[in-house]
């Protein structure tokens, strides 16, 4: 553990500092006094249960509500124990261009409509724009949708790449996606940008059209090497059936810019073959599949993976990671670099939560005093070496072409390097193999990538958290709620295929990383968990509320003041993190709604389709979160921070917890002014949850646009209602 400021140098360069965060000593004690609070409150539970004050259900239901936030609040405490800051001296990396390593590009993207080829095109003309030595970069995009448009998209950005890779370093231009570049107002433009800009539209132009047309014309094909190529695209070519795609786009040794002036970076289309009768693994599956073709043909010590969504946003990215890659000090235990992702055109005060301050800065800094954060999924430097086994043990593979330490020395056109790499894309390559389960990337998740981080943390790699204050790596968020909670029911329901697995961090986490890195992981591991404490604090106190039952201490009791104190102090806490990592008072506000939100909707719903998934009732896919945002009145409402929200049952727990809330404050309120009677927590609580839910009540009652709530929604929500209210009365009397 890192507890004081720590230098890293080489030959007297600083290449990087590490300090703790300053308020490290204050977490402690608010966490001893937090600690005993909760002592305290089991204390109260348990003597109510003995004394049966109140209805036996009531105080279960309570005491295990409790202890779920209990165990949570616990997970996020371990990550509080010893936060660090880091900053990286790219300027003092003194490399020749021959001493960097090479540097192998992952891309992933799986469908041309909900990922459309000309954001896969920005992505890939971002990276290989990067200030680094072109003739190292090898980009390799996988098209898990096997798809002749994204193939033609990414052949037009080789052709564009020879005007603007030059463009970019000659004028040192920091945007290096053309898209984002040519669509800033910031900009004193010349005419050779103006040029350029003709062109990139030009060619955006042409990648839409195909895609819209839904095939390649031939006309489209001007360079003559390609023609062959679409060829595979018949009438059995599926996007489950199909066999391996390989096409060599830009060749480092033989392609340059058209003044003959810079060396081109390579560019390879791959996608892997695929079967209905075998099985495939999704976005894990492609990632191996890339990790085995770039060992055939180019095995950098170096990996770079990204999702097709997230361009680079700074071009030293690849020079802030070397600062710890290449370190003598560190670099041996090392695994990955991870950079936070950042999101372009977040609304003023980030409605759905979708920047994840505590994913991807709060809690990153916690776990980077500890083992190092978590992979996200993108933004990822990654030794070769990580996925071969642990620190001091090598796993060898199946052939020596795939040895992490072999220096390729072939061309990638050569033939029989294409062969290989057509091979080991197989889809039973891997059958029989230690493939996703010792080496590369982990199977046995949706969410490959956080199980993927944790089972390299487990055999005891260590990564390191870069925060530039030039974000690296920059992506489009969801302009509706509908695809946000759909996100995270995905993500919950991996999450929790992890916790019932072997590998469960509160066990095989504990045990492999050490008690504060293994509850660390339990915080997003039980997820769905959250699902429990927000059901019942949502309805249990309103409906005793509505029956005049008390379920907390009343104001003259002492243990009123523990409940005061507790709800407080957690959410001043909470705030202070938020604000000190940079965000605002209303990002906060939304946050924690959304986590409500989410507590109604994705942690229940993904809870209840994993658990009918293990009972073999149901079975989930990989379901890819839409990246387009064509729909110009939900981008105004998402500038205007008004719902979005749409039709999906999801909506329906929430909607409920909305009206019998509604309908505890007003009654609690009329008993209190009626009689001089009231239960002060409870209407607080109902007070706190209305507050919360006003954009429901807006979205049921006032507005009129496609975004509004379902009547549909809204009359089953006023059904169950009725249902809870009458149920309370047998159970709650």
């Amino acid at each position: 553990m890192e507890r004081r400021h720590r230098e890293h140098a080489v030959d007297g360069r600083t290449l990087h500092t590490c300090h703790p965060c300053r308020r490290t000593v204050p977490y402690r004690i608010y966490a001893v006094v937090h600690t005993c609070g909760i002592v305290a409150l089991m204390y109260h539970h348990v003597h109510s249960l003995l004394t049966a004050n109140t209805p036996l259900i009531i105080t279960c239901l309570l005491l295990l509500s409790d202890i779920v936030l209990t165990f949570m609040w616990a997970t996020a405490t371990c990550l509080r124990f010893n936060p660090v800051h880091r900053t990286e001296y790219p300027e003092n990396y003194a490399a020749q261009p021959e001493d960097f390593p090479k540097l192998d590009v992952f891309i992933c993207t799986a469908d041309p409509y909900k990922e459309p080829p000309i954001m896969v095109v920005n992505t890939a003309l971002s990276v290989m724009a990067y200030d680094y030595p072109s003739d190292k970069i090898s980009v390799y995009v996988s098209d898990d949708g096997g798809s002749s448009l994204t193939l033609f998209a990414l052949m037009e950005a080789a052709k564009f790449s020879k005007h603007w890779l030059p463009f970019c370093k000659n004028n040192n231009v920091q945007d290096r996606s053309p898209e984002v570049y040519f669509s800033s107002k910031s900009h004193s433009w010349s005419d050779e940008a103006e040029k350029l800009k003709l062109m990139y539209e030009d060619m955006k132009s042409r990648v839409e059209h195909v895609v819209e047309s839904g095939k390649v014309e031939t006309a489209f094909i001007t360079a003559d090497q390609f023609r062959g190529i679409f060829d595979l695209w018949t009438e059995k070519f599926t996007r489950h059936d199909h066999p391996t795609v390989i096409q060599v786009l830009q060749n480092s040794v033989t392609d340059m810019d058209d003044t003959k002036t810079y060396i081109m970076p390579n560019l390879i289309y791959v996608s892997r073959e695929k079967s209905k009768v075998s099985p495939h693994h999704f976005k894990a599956g492609a990632l191996n599949t890339l990790l085995r073709v770039s060992g055939v043909m180019t095995n950098s010590p170096i990996i770079l993976t990204l999702d097709c969504d997230m361009y680079s946003n700074n071009p030293v990215a690849p020079t802030h990671a070397l600062c710890y890659l290449t370190d003598p000090e560190i670099k041996t235990g090392l695994g990955f670099v991870q950079f936070p992702q950042k999101f372009q055109g977040v609304s003023k005060n980030d409605i759905y939560a979708c920047v994840y301050k505590r994913l991807f800065d709060i809690n990153s800094i916690g776990f980077d005093g500890l083992m190092g954060p978590n992979h996200v999924g993108t933004g990822c430097f990654f030794n070769r070496r990580v996925f071969y086994g642990g620190p001091s043990n090598l796993i060898l593979p199946e052939i020596d072409e795939l040895k992490p330490d072999r220096i390729a020395k072939k061309s990638i056109k050569a033939q029989d390097v294409l062969a290989l790499a057509h091979n080991v894309a197989g889809c039973v390559y891997e059958h029989n193999t230690n493939w996703g389960t010792k080496i590369g990337f982990r199977y046995g998740s949706l969410v490959e990538d956080y199980y993927t981080g944790y089972r390299l943390h487990c055999k005891g790699w260590r990564s390191a958290f870069c925060s530039p204050k030039r974000a690296a790596f920059c992506g489009d968020v969801p302009k509706s709620l509908i695809d946000v909670v759909s996100q995270q029911k995905r993500w919950a329901i991996g999450l929790l295929e992890v916790v019932f697995s072997r590998y469960c961090p509160i066990i095989y986490g504990v045990k492999s990383m050490g008690l504060l890195m293994g509850v660390g992981y339990c915080q997003y591991a039980f997820w769905a968990f959250w699902s429990l404490p927000v059901i019942v604090y949502g309805f249990l106190p309103q409906l005793a509320l509505l029956y005049g039952v008390s379920v907390f201490p009343k104001s003259s009791d002492p243990w009123f003041w523990l409940y005061i104190v507790l709800f407080l102090g957690a959410y001043a806490h909470d705030l202070l993190d938020f604000v000190l990592e940079g965000g605002n008072y209303g990002g906060w506000w939304n946050d924690q709604r959304m986590w409500s939100i989410r507590g109604f909707s994705s942690f229940l719903f993904g809870f209840i389709e994993f658990t009918l998934k293990t009972l073999n009732l149901s079975t989930n896919g990989f379901n890819l979160t839409s990246k387009t945002n064509d729909d110009e009145e939900q981008s105004k409402r998402y500038e205007q921070e008004i719902f979005d929200f749409g039709p999906s049952p999801m909506f329906l727990p929430m909607t409920t917890a909305a009206i019998v809330n509604l309908l505890a404050l007003v009654w609690g309120l009329y008993g209190l002014l009626a009689w001089g009677q009231g239960v002060v927590l409870e209407l607080m609580l109902a007070s706190f949850a209305v507050v919360n839910c006003l954009p429901i009540y807006e979205a049921m009652m006032l507005r009129k646009d496609e975004g509004k709530l379902p009547k549909r929604i809204c009359f089953l929500a006023g059904i169950l209602t009725f249902v809870l209210i009458v149920l309370g009365f047998f159970f709650l009397k």
